[in-house]
């Protein structure tokens, strides 16, 4: 099978650069990857995906791998998506669904992204990774670098839970606690990268993780009929999930594969303990200043600063969408509610969107 990949782009200036080598920022912003999507729509049936694997590696031609390209996989991708009834009547809401990635390898969608930035990495000859994180993604950067039979070294703030350094360690990652939220760590691994010569994975600043999260909008489509949501809620720290989503969405209708020509509104959810994006887009901004103080028990909307930052509003606003800031005090009120009336483990991130 072939590789669709044409190039890499500056998401900032859309500047060109080469996919064939190793890749990470331009102008200190993030790539995206881009296809000929011609091509792919000559190759492929959109129908060819419902008979293949239960992956989100059923999906190859929208991604940079091929058959040259050994897949990193712990058998991530096809997550249930549930019918909330209960839960839905709340609101009055007749069609409310949970898509529910905690069934993933790693307990979480980080699966996705982290399965796709290690299968690239380790085929551009990568040995050691180094990521900063304040849950799961510091989960599933060690799992599969283990996988891959890589180095993971994960920093992470001393107040992550204690489950999320235990699973780091369980898999052989080197784990560094700091003193500070995750941008912090973030500065100790870019200082890493130039002293020690480790890889950075940290959220967008290589571009694969997208492409990883991207799956979760092609397995919604797919299991939507080719007719997409009126509205997806994505609780947001990094943003990846969200705007690999979009991303996605925006592939297949311009494969003309969509059946409706609705596309979602994209509404990004925080806590008001960390809402740079819900602060930008409130304020009409396309960049977001860093959230001073940040302190949410969502330890993984707990994220300052993005790097992605005009990503995610770009995609709001061009859906229609918005950017909330969800009550902190009452998310663990939120998570009950939810869990109590479909039985359906909900998060405190997820529980933002509940609200």
């Amino acid at each position: 099978m072939a590789r669709y990949v044409t190039h890499l782009e500056s998401a900032i200036d859309g500047t060109h650069l080469d996919h064939n080598t190793l890749q990470t920022l331009h102008a200190g912003r993030p790539l995206w990857v881009k296809y000929d999507l011609d091509a792919i729509k000559t190759r492929v049936s959109r129908d060819a995906f419902a008979t293949r694997e239960d992956s989100m590696f059923r999906f190859r031609e929208m991604l940079p791998v091929g058959d040259e390209i050994e897949p990193v996989s712990l058998g991530e991708g096809n997550s249930p998506v549930l019918h909330c009834p209960r839960l839905g009547e709340k609101f009055g809401l007749s069609n409310l669904f949970v898509k529910d990635e905690s069934q993933l390898p790693t307990g979480s969608f980080k699966s996705r992204g982290l399965s796709m930035a290690i299968t690239m990495a380790r085929h551009f000859g990568v040995r050691n990774v180094a990521i900063p994180t304040a849950g799961n993604a510091g989960g599933a950067t060690a799992a599969y670098a283990a996988r891959a039979g890589m180095n993971a070294y994960v920093l992470m703030p001393t107040d992550t839970p204690i489950v999320n350094m235990m699973e780091c360690v369980w898999a052989g990652a080197h784990v560094y606690l700091v003193d500070g939220l995750i941008n912090d760590c973030g500065a100790l691994v870019k200082q890493g990268k130039e002293t020690v010569g480790w890889f950075d994975l940290s959220t967008l600043k290589e571009p694969y993780r997208i492409e990883g999260k991207k799956t979760m909008g092609l397995e919604i489509a797919l299991q939507f009929a080719w007719k997409l949501p009126d509205v997806i809620l994505y609780p947001t720290g990094g943003g990846t999930g969200l705007i690999g989503m979009w991303k996605a969405f925006n592939e297949v209708r311009e494969m003309g594969w969509l059946d409706s020509d609705t596309m979602p509104r994209m509404v990004s959810v925080q806590s008001d303990g960390c809402c740079p994006i819900a602060r930008a887009f409130d304020a009409g901004e396309r960049f977001a200043e860093p959230f001073e103080n940040a302190a949410t028990s969502a330890s993984g909307l707990r994220v300052p600063v993005a790097v992605g930052d005009f990503m995610i509003l770009d995609a709001v606003r061009e859906s229609n969408g918005l950017a909330l800031a969800a009550a902190e005090s009452r998310l663990i009120e939120w998570q009950c509610q939810a869990t109590e009336a479909e039985g359906i483990s909900i998060c405190p991130e997820t529980a933002a969107c509940i609200g």
